[in-house]
């Protein structure tokens, strides 16, 4: 059990699950992108670890690109994508990998293709490190979950509440209250 400011937080994934997770998600982006050269997109703040971890066991040559963008406020999505930095290169026959920290809803996913929309990309993929099936509310394909999750709010491994938790290598969920 943790506590992060006022709220009570019980670890509910580990740090050796976590790390096989993207063990398992960069095995399949070697296996697809081999002898082509990637473009990671990864969205901060919270893709920071993930990130990482990922682009040092991919095995050819990529680039490394940041967004930054958040739509929550305390333990709730504001159901608002606010973009802090955004995409300035040429996407013109990219191969663009989203790299981002968790999907629910879908809404940041739908706001980084919308900004690529027009710019001539080769194409693009998710990977995403948690995917919460229940919570999502788009139709894009999310090539690379990690882990799916229930709908739980969680922090650990880059995710945060009110800017705490990012630096944990489990990760742990909200504690319910009786």
């Amino acid at each position: 059990m943790i506590r992060l400011n006022d709220l009570s937080f019980e670890e509910s994934i580990s740090a050796n699950a976590i790390t096989e997770a993207i063990e398992q998600v960069a095995a399949k982006i070697n296996a697809d992108y081999a002898g082509k050269t990637p473009v990671f997109v990864v969205v901060l703040n919270g893709a920071f670890r993930f990130a990482s971890a990922l682009i040092s066991k991919f095995e050819g040559d990529c680039r490394v690109e940041f967004v930054k963008m958040s739509s929550y406020d305390g333990t709730e999505s504001t159901g608002e994508v606010m973009t802090h930095i955004a995409l300035d290169f040429d996407l013109e026959d990219q191969e663009i990998i989203f790299v981002e920290d968790i999907v629910d809803s879908g809404n940041t996913l739908e706001k980084l293709i919308n900004m690529i929309a027009g710019g001539g990309i080769a194409n693009y993929r998710v990977a995403t490190l948690f995917f919460k099936p229940e919570a999502y509310t788009k139709e894009y394909k999310i090539h690379y979950p990690g882990l799916t999750i229930p709908n739980d709010f969680i922090v650990g491994y880059g995710l945060d509440y009110n800017g705490l938790g990012r630096n944990l290598n489990a990760i742990y969920k909200l504690k319910k209250t009786d």
